[in-house]
């Protein structure tokens, strides 16, 4: 298997969830071995999406550097581990990245209108050798060994449109697109009406999430799953996994994960050398992960 890069620059525009600012961006090819990188064209900073660059966790998951930050990276970083991009310039004018519909759809669109190409030097694969988990109260989320790559996501919500769900998803590109891609992000409207008073999710709007009353759903066309929220919830946790900087086969298991908790998960899978080994798969037939990226 080798690296994957695209293979032409693609542009947009959006808005920042929060400061619901006008977002311009670029998605650019980069060399081998060169991995995921940011770069805020307002103020010239380069900010490699690597865990040790992560400064905040609370509302997304936010990498700075130089006093500079991007913040709500994940869903672009989730459309990129799903098509298996290795090397991309990500370039940016705002503090943040653009919230678009809401889910990772729009950026697996400019990934096809690119097209992929690969590069001469083999694909880094993470394979986990044991159990790791991070635990807070009932919230957990863990990933154990597998000759996969998968995803299995449970919350539970008292709320009347969403309850318990739980999702899981055998890893593909393919699964990717048409069960996680098009999944939105959600909030309640009490919540957004507090976060625009200290000025935030300025950006949100019914064309960009799920938003729910005390008792309903309160988009027009309703939800794109029944259970769309445990799969944004896989589509976030992809995201912040691929701070890992390569692809891996692990079964991923949480029950009401956060971007925090992925975060401290990453931190610990690297912590010690003895929790995984990194190969790179030259057989492309013998390769899981080849099939999941045809």
């Amino acid at each position: 298997m080798k690296q994957v890069t695209l293979k032409k620059k693609v542009e947009g525009v959006g808005v920042g969830l929060h400061k619901g600012e006008p977002v311009h961006f670029s998605l650019h090819p980069l060399d081998a071995d060169s991995g995921i990188v940011f770069y805020r064209s307002d103020t010239q900073t380069y900010i490699e999406a690597k865990p040790e660059n992560v400064v905040d966790t609370q509302m997304a998951t936010v990498i700075g550097k130089e006093g500079e930050s991007i913040s709500t990276i994940e869903h672009i970083l989730s459309a990129t581990y799903a098509y298996g991009i290795d090397n991309i310039l990500i370039k940016i004018d705002s503090p943040e990245a653009p919230v678009l519909d809401g889910s990772a759809a729009s950026f697996c669109m400019m990934f096809n209108e690119s097209g992929l190409q690969q590069l001469d030097a083999n694909k880094k694969i993470m394979v986990l050798k044991k159990e790791v988990s991070i635990k807070e109260g009932k919230k957990f989320v863990k990933i154990s060994p597998s000759s996969t790559s998968e995803f299995t996501f449970s919350i539970d919500f008292n709320h009347p449109a969403i309850g318990f769900q739980k999702f899981h998803l055998n890893f593909s590109k393919d699964n990717y697109l048409n069960e996680i891609s098009r999944a939105r992000t959600f909030g309640f409207l009490k919540d957004f009406q507090m976060l625009r008073s200290r000025n935030l999710a300025l950006g949100a709007s019914l064309d960009n999430a799920v938003v729910m009353d005390e008792k309903k759903v309160i988009n027009s066309d309703g939800l794109r799953f029944s259970n769309e929220f445990v799969r944004h919830k896989i589509l976030d946790a992809i995201g912040d996994l691929s701070l890992l900087q390569m692809a891996y086969l692990g079964h991923y298991e949480s029950h009401a994960g956060s971007h925090n908790l992925n975060h401290k998960l990453t931190l610990e899978i690297l912590k010690d050398p003895q929790n995984y080994t990194v190969t790179d798969l030259h057989h492309v037939k013998e390769s899981t992960l080849a099939k999941a990226y045809a």
